[in-house]
């Protein structure tokens, strides 16, 4: 008898055992379910670059350029006579070097962003909302990724790769809710290759080569720490970020109360006075008499 009741015991804390870890698991489940704020990531003064290199610049065809230029310590660009640069082409001066320095430091501080989550493979036909999400290997890119600033105009995406990024020809990034690309970062541990005719938006902070492909246009900046980057007839317009629309302040009217308007009264006439007669009055007795 009483081997049976211990045998009860033991079940019944093995039940709440049971009970307790699989309430632990959910909890975890929950929390890692909820997708962290990713922080915000300073160029410094990598920000005014569209384009930043480190073994050079070539372009191909006419190649327009919203923002600065810059490569070093390879300092050659081939093909500069066909960009339209609006900036300044900075080649391999202080300003450049400076800029290159501050991209190192933005570049680890992608790295570094945390907690992550783990994406792998194509990123086309998502839709994600802000924060950071890490692949070990290599992302691509076809047909359209959809970034949702859900309302907050200061949201923050950063991609982190461990190798390559490769998008699709005619890959679409589109951005809804308040997304911005000066929010948008792809940090990548190797190379990047932009497919003919795609749309692609946010800085990308490469460790070697960029190559735009023909036809390219990026809303953002293409900065790569050592290795070349490769232009062919492309649009590449650094970003700014929208300055947020302040939420107007209801004008209150005051309620009025209009002043009645008196009504008018008409004054009392004067009292009348009785003339006093004039001249003679009759008596009674066929006599007459004076007025008084």
């Amino acid at each position: 008898m009483k081997q049976a009741k211990g045998k009860k015991y033991f079940r019944s804390i093995a039940v709440v055992a049971t009970i307790g870890l699989a309430s632990t698991g959910l909890m975890i489940s929950l929390a890692g379910g909820s997708q962290a704020a990713a922080t915000p990531i300073s160029l410094g003064t990598a920000n005014g670059f569209a384009v930043l290199a480190g073994a050079g610049i070539t372009n191909t065809g006419p190649t327009t350029i919203t923002g600065d230029i810059g490569t070093f310590p390879t300092t050659t660009i081939v093909g500069f006579s066909s960009m339209v640069v609006t900036g300044t082409n900075h080649a391999g001066d202080a300003t450049t070097q400076g800029a290159k320095t501050d991209l190192v430091t933005a570049y680890n501080a992608a790295v570094a962003e945390s907690p992550t989550t783990t994406v792998s493979g194509d990123l086309g036909g998502r839709t994600l909302v802000a924060g950071a999400y890490s692949s070990q290997t290599s992302l691509g890119l076809t047909g359209t990724l959809t970034l949702d600033g859900a309302g907050n105009a200061d949201s923050i995406f950063v991609f982190q790769a461990g190798s390559t990024l490769t998008t699709a020809s005619a890959s679409n990034i589109v951005l809804i809710n308040g997304a911005q690309s000066c929010n948008v970062f792809w940090q990548m541990g190797s190379s990047v290759t932009l497919g003919t005719n795609s749309t692609f938006r946010g800085s990308v902070l490469a460790q070697q080569s960029i190559t735009a492909t023909t036809g390219v246009k990026v809303d953002g900046r293409l900065l790569a720490s050592n290795g070349a980057v490769t232009l062919d007839t492309n649009s590449v317009i650094k970003p700014t970020c929208a300055a947020p629309i302040p939420t107007p302040t209801p004008t209150v009217t005051p309620t009025v109360t209009p002043t009645p308007t008196p009504t008018p009264t008409t004054p009392p006439a004067p009292p009348q006075i009785p003339a006093k007669p004039k001249g003679s009055v009759g008596t009674g007795d066929g006599s007459t008499a004076s007025r008084g």
